[in-house]
């Protein structure tokens, strides 16, 4: 006898399939939208080859890494803010309140005040430095929040991610006072979460770590849901504590930083994503894992579109919009959890 679908299952795969429907419209709305507007008949015929030179040249060379690059980074940070809410047991953490958008924007400010002799390949190098500059962060947050006996303290993630948020925002601050008025707008375009501009390049860049980092992160569902549980309760339960919860960081961290080095800063993002998903699915980390990164998808997506059409001529950078969306959100939750 067939064994039932369980029935917080079935809503979950009922969701999941309503925002991959979603995402699909989403990202063929998207191609069609810009400053020359291509019907989605035509979007189709062109990505299946039949499309004339405009078309193709407007969707391959331009449209299409962009879009790419805000799918691939709406998945990565949607995910790993749902880890970074589970492993801090925090519902308001995310790669921006830990620090890590901070230590990407330290990586470019280093890049662009002392390596200007690179500028040739700076589509290679300024997503290197940044990636590097998060996993910077990373490194400080995970040895201060590390106690001597205990291990790595949730409560100790949030907290220590703030200051060195502020840290590393002090030290880019100064040294953004000393670059040119050029290089500084370049800089600043990039700090609001700018995806103009993208190419192929960042694309194949970026692909790997999500393929990568997104299944295993589902794969450990798991184990977050123990670790959700406290660490009491988790090593009870026989979960080497310490040892996921690093790896989980990792993970999470990996997902934040390929994704923020490529599409600059996306704050709340990680927060939004997680919280829907939440309210949609429940807490089974299973369920609404994979449903936070389709969420992630569909508002990046979206933001994307949204900064490009609605205020054309002038583009309004992905970013901002997010953070129009997700600032009063974010609001929201500080006053409910009180």
């Amino acid at each position: 006898m067939k064994k039932a679908m369980p029935p917080d299952a079935k809503r979950a795969a009922f969701v999941s399939i309503l925002f991959i429907v979603i995402s699909i419209a989403s990202i063929l709305i998207s191609l069609n939208t810009g400053t020359l507007p291509i019907p989605p008949v035509k979007v189709i015929q062109t990505l299946f080859g039949y499309g004339d030179f405009t078309s193709t040249t407007v969707l391959f060379d331009y449209r299409l890494p962009r879009i790419l690059i805000t799918i691939l980074a709406g998945i990565g940070l949607g995910i790993s803010g749902a880890i970074l809410q589970g492993l801090s047991r925090n519902p308001l953490a995310d790669s921006g309140i830990l620090g890590l958008h901070a230590g990407a924007a330290f990586g470019l400010i280093i890049y662009v005040t002392y390596f200007h002799s690179l500028n040739e390949k700076a589509s290679l190098f300024i997503p290197l430095f940044t990636f590097f500059g998060g996993v910077l962060a990373a490194l400080f947050i995970v040895l201060l929040a590390k106690d001597r006996f205990k291990g790595i303290l949730p409560i100790r993630l949030i907290l220590v991610g703030i200051a060195i948020s502020a840290g590393f925002g002090a030290v880019t601050l100064f040294l953004s006072l000393r670059l040119n008025e050029d290089t500084y707008l370049f800089a600043s375009r990039w700090l609001v979460g700018n995806v103009w501009g993208r190419d192929w390049i960042h694309v194949i860049s970026l692909l790997p770590w999500i393929f990568i980092l997104s299944p295993y992160a589902w794969l450990q569902s798991k184990t977050l849901n123990v670790l959700s549980l406290g660490d009491s309760v988790a090593t009870g339960l026989g979960a080497a504590v310490q040892k996921k919860r690093l790896i989980l960081l990792v993970t999470a961290v990996g997902l934040s930083c390929a994704s923020v080095s490529v599409t600059g800063s996306i704050g709340f993002l990680g927060l939004v994503a997680p919280h829907l998903a939440r309210r949609l699915v429940g807490p089974m980390y299973q369920y609404f894992l994979p449903l936070s990164g389709l969420i992630g998808l569909v508002i990046l997506v979206l933001a994307d579109m949204i900064g490009r059409s609605v205020f054309a001529p002038n583009s309004v950078p992905a970013g901002v919009v997010v953070a129009a969306i997700g600032a009063p959100y974010f609001l929201y939750l500080l006053a409910k959890t009180k």
